[in-house]
């Protein structure tokens, strides 16, 4: 071990001082910076992982939207299904109904699903928390929980629909009466919007409800591993035909606004909780400055002894490096403990201050998410490692430059 090392270790942890005060704290200040810095982008990045996981599964990797109605999907499917990349598609249709049970009404968004293909393309099987995907026909409804809970509704009640249809045809003097749909299930996708405001229903209860004969509203497309969602698209836009007046968007396409503003939020909070490990940095510095004045004799004496100045200068730098690697480490270990409990802390804080529901509510997740990306752990890691490297070099620019005699008259 080279004598500056070893020098810088000796100076950090002196031998018989069982409490080095100036290395603790030292590697506390960074440490609080690390752990902070890994929590909040690990959450800020479970809300876009969170996002990002159920577009996917809830509209697939590439959807098809008709500006009007995709009259003849069979053979728009056939088509889609031809372009490399493409494994799976499934027709849809979607719109607003009335829903009423007990007298509660709520106006969902319902969804028309293709029975036979929609498990080849959104797993929605994994969803479903009471019932089954199976007992879904067309007489039958699955609720999401939030809304069932709102309305009162179990499995087996019965719930009545008014669809747009409907007042239509009040319109013209004709009578129609609301749909009687029984419930088959209840599902929960795990986001406050989406499990307060859908239901599902087969397509061609869907198609009837809103009298769209054969016709859909789009096509969510499976594309294969590891191919680029913006290439199918690009690929699938190229062949569908012009009668049938579609385009495919994928959905980083169709979301990039959203999760441009979630990847700049990620940024900006990375930025700002960087100056946490900064100022600790400066305390680092300032404690390292102190030390060369005290050590100037011993300093003077290095050089006398032949010490070059860079070794000198290696000494402090050493010490900045030591104390980063020690808070990155003690950092990383203890955000990560932190995020392993972040729900039993956010439920005892939300408890004390009775602000569940509100967290739910604007923050649209019945649990915090946490997602932490590989490459945002090495981004820490590295900036705080050099941060506190850099800390050193003043201390070691001013030991390395001074004169050897005059700091051995040094008092």
């Amino acid at each position: 071990m080279p004598w500056y090392l070893y020098l810088a270790l000796k100076q950090l942890f002196p031998t018989g001082r069982r409490f080095p005060f100036f290395t603790v704290i030292s590697i506390l200040g960074v440490a609080l910076g690390v752990a902070l810095l890994v929590i909040s982008i690990s959450v800020m990045g479970g809300f876009g992982h969170e996002i990002r996981r159920m577009i996917v599964d809830t509209q697939g990797e590439v959807q098809v939207k008709a500006r009007g109605f995709i009259q003849d999907p069979a053979a728009l499917q056939a088509v889609i299904e031809k372009v490399p990349g493409v494994v799976a598609t499934t027709a849809y249709a979607e719109g607003v109904a009335m829903l009423e049970h007990d007298r509660k009404p709520a106006f969902p968004v319902m969804q028309g699903i293709d029975l036979d293909r929609v498990n080849d393309v959104i797993p929605l099987r994994r969803f479903v928390r009471l019932g089954s995907l199976d007992n879904l026909d067309d007489d039958s409804v699955i609720l999401s929980s939030q809304l069932a809970i709102a309305i009162g509704a179990r499995l087996g009640s019965k719930v009545e629909v008014y669809s747009p249809l409907l007042l239509e045809k009040m319109k013209h003097d004709e009578v129609m009466l609301p749909r009687e749909l029984t419930v088959a299930g209840i599902f929960e996708i795990g986001h406050q919007q989406l499990d307060s405001s859908v239901v599902i229903v087969t397509l061609r209860t869907m198609q009837d409800l809103y009298g769209l004969g054969r016709g859909v509203h789009g096509i969510n497309v499976k594309i294969a591993g590891g191919e680029d969602p913006d290439r199918v698209a690009s690929r699938i836009n190229a062949v569908l035909p012009p009668a049938a007046n579609a385009e495919a968007r994928s959905w980083i396409d169709a979301n990039q606004d959203f999760l441009f503003v979630l990847q700049l939020e990620k940024n900006m909070i990375f930025f700002l909780l960087t100056f946490i490990i900064i100022v600790a940095a400066f305390s680092v510095t300032s404690s390292l400055l102190i030390a060369v004045v005290r050590k100037t004799r011993e300093i003077g004496l290095l050089g006398a002894l032949g010490g070059k100045p860079r070794h000198v200068a290696a000494c402090f730098c050493f010490q900045g490096f030591i104390i980063g690697l020690g808070g990155t480490v003690a950092g990383l270990a203890l955000g990560f403990t932190l995020l392993h409990f972040r729900n039993d802390m956010i439920r005892v804080f939300t408890q004390l201050t009775g602000s569940e529901e509100v967290l739910t509510r604007f923050y649209q997740f019945s649990r915090l998410p946490a997602y932490t990306a590989p490459g945002d752990i090495a981004l820490i890691i590295v900036s705080s490692i050099v941060i506190s490297t850099l800390a050193g070099l003043l201390p070691a620019w001013r030991a390395a430059r001074l004169n050897p005699v005059e700091a051995l008259r040094s008092e």
